[in-house]
């Protein structure tokens, strides 16, 4: 058996169809095997010893590139306003031109490029996409990975839980702050409990009528059962909404322009400061509760500085011990954007702080059956397929079976995936990939590394992509099976 948390690769602007699959090894080839471990993932070189050092400093130069890369799965409403958040962002860091509601289709993951592949994004009569997809922005050095899956679990639950099976990061719960905890919130949070990951609390809409974000945040304690905290507090609510005080750092952020793009940073507002210090309080003693280090700085009576706090709400966020509260306004405007992207970084997970389960040194896992998780992209050059390997060793020209259907494939060509584009590899070698996992390429004229190292096979825990295995859509597989 393997876990179901695992990791999904960087598919910047595809859309992904994604499925199980077992594979079962049917014939392969004894080869002397090394080990390495970063952070927390275990991977089986399969390079002679002189590349496999190569490639171990290779790596080690890239340790520190990974923790500045976070990925994340942003859900929680049924309109389109969880899909705006994104664009949104993507607009803020120049990666798209414009901003259009998703009644307007110009946005990143349901754009349409042209006429013919406009079927590759059908969308329901209410503009929900279903489909999974992965794009990128950069954000203060950091590189963040946006999973975009379909906005209803309960109408979705397999695209949503497959793409979820193979991603290693963490979550932005959507909340509104004027309806509150939905049913579609608890199943939502059924879905980020089940795959176990460490999330963010988004309460948006708080320059609409009505917003009420402390009976949201009560409401996410007595009906989800949270363990959280406002991070933050608002000035003033539905039209009177001008910005943020941050409580970890006890600065006000007040969001300027005709969107909010414009942040100016000033001091706690003198009439707030009693609110402020109160709920600052709340969120120290919340963490506490869950934090010995904090526990023990509380017990000192000293003042809790800024850095201490955000040391320990990152280390609980991590532990999933603590979901920490941010806010802003509605999502086609800027309000509060920034600093969710900031909670972002200082908050979720790099790769490497995310538990990877791969293979097991001491169970022999090289010798195990082949078990692998197959997510297929549909390309205009062919059919495309992302195996994560959970046990076993898979090498180019192994046949595995699809255990779903009983048919048996060959592995034929390792694929290399740059954005949208294609391309099937004239030489092979090992890189490291936007969300931190090693993965196996095609070398062409972009590659600048110099000579490659050619690979015939992947080990347990490593993510590799196949090019035209003409399998039905999700499979699971062993070695010499692909289900």
């Amino acid at each position: 058996m393997f876990q179901e948390h695992t990791q999904l690769s960087s598919i910047c602007g595809a859309a992904v169809s994604a499925t199980a699959v077992f594979f079962f090894k049917i014939s392969s080839t004894t080869a002397a095997t090394t080990t390495t471990t970063m952070g927390r993932f275990s991977r089986s070189s399969f390079l002679s010893s002189s590349s496999f050092q190569q490639l171990r400093r290779q790596f080690s130069s890239e340790s520190q590139s990974v923790k500045r890369v976070r990925n994340i799965w942003i859900s929680g409403l049924i309109d389109p306003e969880k899909v705006t958040q994104r664009e949104r962002s993507l607009l803020y860091e120049g990666d798209i031109e414009e901003m259009h509601r998703v009644r307007r289709r110009n946005e990143m993951y349901h754009k349409e490029i042209e006429e013919s592949s406009r079927k590759e994004y059908i969308q329901s009569k209410w503009n929900k996409n279903i489909r999974a997809g992965v794009t990128f922005f950069n954000w203060k050095h950091h590189k963040i990975n946006i999973i975009h899956t379909p906005g209803r679990v309960d109408d979705f639950t397999v695209e949503v839980e497959t793409a979820l099976r193979a991603f290693d990061g963490g979550a932005i719960d959507v909340l509104c702050g004027v309806n509150g905890v939905q049913s579609h919130s608890i199943a939502v949070d059924k879905e980020m409990i089940r795959y176990q990951l460490p999330r963010l609390i988004f309460i948006n809409n708080l320059d609409h009528k009505g917003a009420n974000p402390w009976q949201v945040l009560n409401q996410e304690r007595s009906k989800l059962q949270h363990h959280c905290a406002a991070i933050q507090v608002p000035i003033g609510l539905e039209d009177d909404l001008k910005g943020l005080v941050d409580l970890v750092h006890l600065k006000a952020y007040y969001f300027h322009g005709s969107n909010g793009e414009k942040v100016f940073v000033e001091e706690v507002p003198a009439h707030m400061e009693a609110s402020v210090s109160e709920k600052r309080q709340e969120l120290i003693e919340t963490v506490s509760e869950v934090d010995d280090k904090l526990a023990e700085a509380l017990s000192s009576d000293r003042l809790i500085s800024g850095a201490e706090l955000e040391e320990a709400v990152r280390r609980v966020t991590i532990a999933r011990k603590f979901i920490p509260v941010f806010m802003g306004g509605y999502a086609f405007k800027y309000k509060g954007l920034q600093l969710l992207l900031d909670g972002v970084t200082n908050y979720l997970p790099c790769p490497t702080e995310v538990s990877n389960y791969s293979l097991d040194k001491s169970k022999n896992g090289e010798k195990d059956i082949l078990v692998a998780l197959a997510f297929t992209l549909k390309e205009r050059v062919g059919q495309i397929t992302y195996l994560r390997i959970y046990e076993g060793v898979i090498r180019k020209g192994d046949f595995i079976t699809d255990l779903n259907f009983g048919k048996t494939f060959e592995v034929p060509h390792l694929i290399g995936l740059r954005n949208d584009e294609v391309e099937v590899p004239r030489s092979i070698e090992v890189r490291k990939d936007d969300m931190g996992v090693p993965y196996l390429i095609g070398v062409r004229n972009y590659d600048k590394t110099g000579e490659s190292q050619e690979v015939q096979e992947a080990h347990a825990g490593e993510i590799v992509m196949v090019h035209d295995v003409n399998n039905a859509s999700g499979f699971a597989a062993n070695v010499g099976v692909w289900c």
